[in-house]
């Protein structure tokens, strides 16, 4: 049995960042991650061995409240999601961290605001190498610092769709990008501007992830400490039931216990809860935190599609992701209700197509598929998903997880369908061809999908409703913190890894303070 001052249970972008912003006190800290090393190979960057064989993929399965099978889009290695992730990392709008009025209702308040973790954006901004410019996003909130690289320069076919839009009155803007990227001196940067960045590993370590800015940084402290394929299956208390006294991890086919003044949770909206259900004791029934009956609950993934519209002119743009349009992230342009985010996606390639839709494209020649590929232009689409206590998360004695969901804003996700679809002639596009894709939602079982995941141990004041307090401390645990983005009361409309690197800073600032 070893004994440490913090475990810190997930390396993403919770877990991954709280490393290395503890990595200097000096404390004993151990990073516990269920995965390992991401392979460095050439199957990181080929789209068959990625999109279509799903060669990342974890094996684990998850059931829906029918109990029919199926095999969630998740990954586990060092640095968690932010492997394989877009690096978009936008900051939630001001306006987010209040009640927001959607069309199927509210978005709860956060018992923080952004003026709180506004300090942390700019910290995790400048720790995630982001590029971008403040300023150009008149929805975009106040930031105390400028972003510590350039925007990502617009390639031509993306430089025009930009110039259109703004002809047409909306207000594009540089997408914020966490890539190690020079452009000014293009040897000196990891980056290498490839096309294949958003949804696959890094093979030159060119993303900005968790692992390659979090962990690997963390690991030069000779106080801290990662263990790899160590998945955590229990959290065992004091004899009092008031603190968690160790983790029970499972490794190599042994169970290990290990014990820490203080316990953090960043395993991932849906793990992190698995994790409290596991855990109950005589004093916890129903589970770890969970007097108020919240773990698990409240689970939302952004109601998002990926459409691409076809160019009238070929769109020979390699790297795409640098371009988003908020104009419909409120109510206004003619909608009583947000719709929600439009930005760009990693550009179609033609073995995607075949991955995605193997039935529809099995007699499609191989010519047509590429030529698709090559007028194609992708768009991410997001509207905000709302939290609702029957869209959870629950788990069996066995440890079998089911998933219960129930799409919400429906409609602003429909109207910004047709918005963008109507937008098109405008924009050089063949006003008729906007398509459904299913690369990026890796599976048309929608909640398959999870790489947006949030909202099962919701923050908030009072212990009735929530999970954590406004420092992410379990209500009814002295030691036990969750720094994931199971935390959010609400998810807004934009990709949720920079809010929660933010907020992982905010509570690594509290704990400093605790281990003093």
């Amino acid at each position: 049995m070893a004994s440490y001052d913090v475990i810190i249970v997930g390396t993403g972008a919770g877990g991954g960042t709280l490393g290395r912003h503890l990595a200097p006190s000096g404390k004993r800290i151990l990073l516990l991650e269920r995965g390992d090393w991401l392979p460095r190979e050439p199957a990181n960057w080929l789209a068959q061995d990625v999109f279509v064989d799903n060669r990342y993929v974890s094996e684990d399965t998850w059931y829906d409240p029918k109990g029919k099978p199926f095999q969630p889009q998740i990954h586990y290695f060092v640095g968690g999601a932010t492997k394989l992730y877009g690096a978009a990392l936008y900051r939630l709008r001001k306006e987010d961290f209040g009640e927001l009025i959607h069309h199927d209702g509210p978005s709860p308040a956060w018992p923080i605001s952004y003026d709180d973790l506004e300090p942390y954006y700019s910290k995790a901004e400048q720790l995630y190498e982001v590029h971008g410019e403040h300023g150009e996003d008149p929805t975009e909130p106040y930031a105390s610092a400028p972003y510590p690289f350039p925007a990502v320069s617009h390639e031509p076919r993306i430089q025009q769709l930009s110039d259109d839009l703004a002809a047409t009155g909306y207000h594009p803007f540089h997408a914020p990008c966490g890539i190690r990227l020079n452009e000014q001196n293009m040897p000196y940067g990891a980056c290498v501007r490839c096309q294949n960045c958003d949804g696959f590993p890094c093979a030159v370590h060119g993303k900005s992830d968790a692992e390659v800015l979090g962990v690997r940084p963390a690991l030069e402290h000779p106080n801290v400490e990662l263990l790899t394929n160590a998945k955590a299956v229990k959290l065992e208390t004091e004899p009092g039931g008031n603190a968690v006294s160790a983790v029970i991890v499972e490794r190599d086919g042994e169970l290990e216990r290990y014990e820490a003044d203080l316990i953090v949770l960043a395993c991932g909206a849906a793990n992190t809860a698995k994790l409290l259900l596991l855990s109950a004791t005589d004093k916890h029934p129903n589970g770890l935190a969970n007097g108020s009956d919240q773990v698990g609950r409240n689970y939302m993934f952004h109601n998002s599609q990926a459409v691409l519209a076809l160019s009238h002119d070929e769109n020979p743009t390699i790297f795409q992701k640098t371009l988003g349009v908020n104009d419909f992230y409120f109510a206004g342009n003619g909608h009583d209700y947000p719709l929600g985010n439009i930005q760009m996606v990693g550009k179609s390639q033609e073995p995607m197509f075949r991955g995605e839709k193997p039935g529809a494209t099995k007699l499609a020649p191989h010519w047509s598929l590429e030529r698709v590929a090559k007028h194609a232009i992708d768009f991410w689409l997001s509207t905000e998903d709302l939290p609702r206590p029957e869209n959870r998360v629950s788990v069996d004695r066995d440890g079998k997880l089911t998933l219960a969901y129930t799409a919400t804003n429906e409609k602003p996700k429909q109207e910004l369908y047709k918005q963008l679809h109507s937008m098109l002639a405008k924009l050089h596009m063949e006003p008729d061809h906007l398509f459904h894709r299913f690369a990026y939602m890796k599976n048309e079982i929608p909640v398959a999908g999870v790489a947006h995941q949030a909202g099962t141990c919701r923050m908030g004041a009072d212990p009735a409703t929530s999970v954590v307090n406004a420092d992410c401390r379990a209500h009814e645990l002295d030691n036990l913190y969750v720094v994931d983005t199971s935390v959010f009361p609400s998810i807004g409309a934009v990709n949720p890894a920079l809010t929660a690197m933010a907020n992982s800073l905010r509570v690594g600032d509290h704990l400093r303070d605790e281990l003093t």
